[in-house]
C-alpha cells in the first residue's frame, strides 16, 4: 500500500505527532506509523475516531473504504433555487472559516464586494495569515465576455461591472492572485478551503436569478470536478495586475 499521504498532512495540520494521535484514539504510535505508511489499515472504529480528531472525513483520509456512489451524493449538501436565496451570511461565514485556499470564478461577482462589507477585509487577512487566495473575473477585452453581454442586452453592462470589481480588489493586489479569463463560463465557482458554492449558469438569465450548489468535500465526483474547471480556466487565464498612477507634472 502506498503512504497515507493525506493523514499525514491531515496530522500535521492539526499538530499531532505519532505519539499525541495514538493518545488521543487510543492506539500504539506503532500502529499509527504503519497507517501513514499504508501498511495497515485501522478498524472502522478507530477510522472514525481519527477523522474526528483531525477534523476530517473519513472518506477523504481512506477512500478505498468508502463506495464512490455514495461519496459523490454526500457532496451534495443543498440546493438554492436561486443565488438571492443562499443565506446573506454564508458567503463571508465560508470565507472566515477558510485557512488554506479561497478560489473564485466568476465574470465579475460583483455582488460581493457590494453586498458584503466584510468581504475586502476578511480576503485580506486570509492572504495576509497565508491563505493562497485566487480571483478569476471575465476579460474585458476578450470574446466571452462581450457575448455574454450579448446575451442579456446590456450595452457593456458586464465589462462595466469587470471594471468595478476591478476597481474593488485593486488594494488587494500585493497580496492576493488576479486573473483575467476569457472561457465560457457554464458555472461560477467559490471555493473556501473544503466547501463551495456552484452557481450554475443558464442562458438568457442573470446568475442572481440561477441556482446553486452547496458543496463539501469528500472526495467524490462533485467537488473534484469543479476544482479541475477551475484550475482549467486559471491555466489559460492572463495576469492582471492595476494600471500605474499617472505621474505628476
Amino acid at each position: 500500500m502506498a503512504t497515507n499521504e493525506r493523514l499525514r498532512q491531515a496530522m500535521v495540520r492539526r499538530g499531532y505527532d505519532l505519539e499525541t494521535l495514538a493518545l488521543r484514539v487510543d492506539a500504539s504510535a506503532k500502529s499509527v506509523e504503519r497507517w501513514i505508511t499504508g501498511k495497515a489499515l485501522p478498524y472502522p472504529k478507530t477510522r472514525y475516531q481519527v477523522a474526528a480528531a483531525l477534523g476530517e472525513d473519513v472518506g477523504y483520509l481512506w477512500p478505498e473504504t468508502v463506495d464512490p456512489g455514495a461519496l459523490a451524493g454526500a457532496e451534495l449538501l443543498t440546493t438554492y433555487a436561486r443565488r438571492a436565496d443562499v443565506p446573506h451570511t454564508l458567503w463571508t461565514d465560508l470565507l472566515r472559516q477558510s485557512e488554506r485556499d479561497v478560489d473564485l470564478l466568476a465574470f465579475a461577482g460583483l455582488f460581493l464586494t457590494e453586498e458584503h462589507r466584510d468581504w475586502l477585509p476578511l480576503l485580506r487577512a486570509k492572504a495576509d495569515a497565508g491563505a493562497r487566495v485566487r480571483i478569476l473575473v471575465g476579460d474585458p477585452d476578450g470574446y466571452e465576455l462581450a457575448r455574454r453581454d450579448a446575451e442579456h442586452r446590456i450595452g457593456g453592462g458586464v465589462a462595466g461591472r469587470v471594471a468595478a470589481v476591478l476597481a474593488h480588489y485593486e488594494p488587494l493586489s500585493d497580496a492576493v492572485e488576479l486573473r483575467l479569463h476569457d472561457t465560457p463560463l457554464y458555472n461560477s465557482i467559490y471555493r473556501f478551503d473544503d466547501d463551495m458554492l456552484v452557481n450554475v449558469h443558464v442562458y438568457g438569465l442573470l446568475a442572481a436569478y440561477t441556482p446553486v450548489l452547496r458543496l463539501r468535500r469528500i472526495d467524490g465526483s462533485f467537488f473534484n470536478t469543479y476544482i479541475e474547471s477551475f484550475e482549467r480556466v486559471w491555466a489559460s487565464a492572463r495576469a492582471w495586475s492595476p494600471s500605474p498612477a499617472p505621474v505628476s507634472r
